[in-house]
Parts: C-alpha cells; structure tokens; sequence
C-alpha cells in the first residue's frame, strides 16, 4: 500500500504526458501555421520539441526540486532507450531501410555532440555554462537543421516531415489545445517526478537510476509511437529520424535544464557506465546504416534490431546488478 500512490502518479502522469505532448503539438503548429510560418519549420523545430516535451518538461521539474541526477538519468535514458527498444522493437516488425542523405550526415553529428557534452562534464559537475552552452548549441541546430532540409529539395526526408504535420485546425481551437498541453504537460511532470523520487527513496536507490530506466522508458513512449506509425506507412527515414532528432533534443535541450536550474555534481557512473553504452548503441546504428555494398541502401532489419534490442536489455540487467550492490 506504500507503493500505491507513488506507482499511480507515475502511471497517471505517463499518460497525460504523452497525451498533452500530442495536443500541445497540435495547438503549438497550427498556431505557427496561423501566422505562416513556414511548414517545413513547423515540422523540425516545432513538432520536434514537441516529441521531446515529456523529457524536458520531467527534467525541468526534477531539476527545480534538486533531483539532479533524475534530469541527467532522464536525458541519457532516454537516448539509450530510443536506440535500444524503441528502434530495436520497430526494426523488428519493420525492417527499416535507410536512404536518407540527410540522416546519414546527422548520425555523425548526434556522435559529435555527445563526445562534445562527455568532455564538458568530463568534471562530474554540470554547471550554468554548461547548460547555457549545451542550450545555445540547440538553438544553432534546429537553426542548421532547417537550413539543411531546405538546401537538399531531392532528399526524401523533408517531405516525410510535411506529410506528418497535424491536421488544420482553426486558430482559436489551435491556441485553445496550446494552452491545455503546456498546463497538463506541466502538472502531470509533477506527478510524474514526484511519484518516481517516492519509489527511488522506498527503494533506496538513486534517483539517477529511476531516471535511466522508469522515468526514461515512460518518457519515450511519444517517440515509439511516431517511429512505429512511421514505418507502418513505410516512411523509413522518418522513423529513424524521430530517434536521431530526438537524441539532439535530449543531449542539447534536455540535459541543459538541469545546469540552467540546478547545477550540481553527479554520479560517476554517468561516464564510465551511461556515456559509453550511449556512444557504443549509436555507432552501432551508424554501422548498421550503412550501405556496404554500391548502389544498396542501409538496412536496419530484424537482427540488427534483435542486436539493438539484446544490448538494451544487457544494460538494464547490468543496471538492476548495480543498484542490488549499492543496496547492499
């Protein structure tokens, strides 16, 4: 019974995080369309946050009640369960083809960014400039991002994007669902953070470690969906590309939070246990992507998605190994 309202505020707010992610996107690009701004933006900048709403609505909040570790748990988790189960799951219904230039060349540059943000916390510490640095590069990137999709008219992958914009609403309706997702974005993080920091104490384990693996998992559910729902309609590079740009979003906008809110130090693990399973699955997707032979395309099919799947559930044994020694 301890464990009743903890365990409901984090599925309650699990719930309503996803649902308000999906009507404050609604709101928030038919609000941009409104004021015609162009539909390509709306589609990388604006739904993209809009994915990546639920981490950093839940790192916000983590951070402003000094769970540090929660936020940063958050961010990485996140990244490694995109790749790991959340690929690794849909490759395994739908063998993903890779054709996108695009993608290719965003691959490399989500690998630079998190050795990037690996040396500027190479201190255990995450600091205001860190997170002041780490939201500029954010900035820069949706700012390239946009530019890149416009400048390559024969990729696929932009026009995957315009095809997945929400549907028009009228503008009262759209700033109606804007305002209704921000404040239950907001009040189910809440929800969410508090009921995640009551099992990590009842437990005796680190908030870092509920943020890797409960808080994580929960919060990607919106990029499961959008990458499943992509590859259903054989939108491969979509499907890819909702992980890769969410990854930016959490290593740059959500992993920012913390050290703009509360900068503190962290655990060591981070780098020796979180970064290199991080950096390892993500190399491992670039190789994956890869068309080894001339005139192929990668191929991301069902063993390289049972491959992404074993190691995701290998780093969460070697997690539930770590916290019984620290119980113990």
């Amino acid at each position: 019974m301890v464990l009743l309202y903890p365990a409901l505020a984090i599925l309650i707010g699990f719930a309503l995080l996803i649902w308000s992610a999906d009507k404050f996107v609604l709101g928030a690009s038919n609000t941009a369309r409104s004021f015609s701004i162009s539909p390509l933006i709306v589609g990388v900048v604006i739904v993209g946050l809009g994915t990546s709403a639920p981490e950093m609505l839940v790192s916000a909040m983590a951070a402003a009640e000094g769970n540090t570790g929660l936020s940063i748990g958050n961010a990485i988790g996140s990244n490694i369960t995109n790749i790991g189960l959340m690929l690794g799951i849909t490759a395994l219904f739908y063998p993903l083809k890779i054709h996108s230039k695009l993608l290719k060349r965003e691959m490399p540059v989500l690998l630079a960014i998190i050795l990037f943000s690996y040396y500027i916390l190479w201190d255990q510490h995450l600091s205001f400039v860190d997170g002041a640095i780490l939201l500029a590069m954010m900035f820069a990137m949706l700012a390239f991002t946009v530019w890149e999709a416009k400048s390559h008219g024969e990729d696929n992958l932009p026009q995957e994007i315009l095809d997945e914009l929400p549907e028009e609403i009228s503008k009262g309706e759209a700033l109606k669902w804007l305002v209704i997702g921000i404040i239950v974005l907001i009040a189910s993080s809440r929800i969410l953070v508090w009921g995640a920091v009551e099992v990590a104490e009842y437990y005796h384990v680190s908030d870092l470690i509920i943020g890797l693996t409960i808080v994580a998992i929960g919060t990607s559910l919106p990029e499961l969906a959008a990458t499943m729902a992509a590859a259903r309609k054989k939108e491969y590079d979509l499907a890819v590309g909702n992980i890769i740009g969410s990854n930016i979003f959490n290593i740059l906008g959500v992993m920012a939070l913390p050290g703009l809110i509360h900068p503190d130090s962290f655990d060591a693990a981070v780098l020796t246990r979180d970064y290199p399973v991080m950096i390892g699955l993500l190399i491992a997707l670039m190789i994956f992507s890869i068309a080894w032979r001339k005139g192929k395309t990668g191929i991301l099919g069902r063993f390289e998605g049972a491959l992404l799947l074993t190691g995701y559930i290998s780093y969460m044994v070697w997690l539930f190994i770590d916290m019984n020694n620290t119980v113990i």
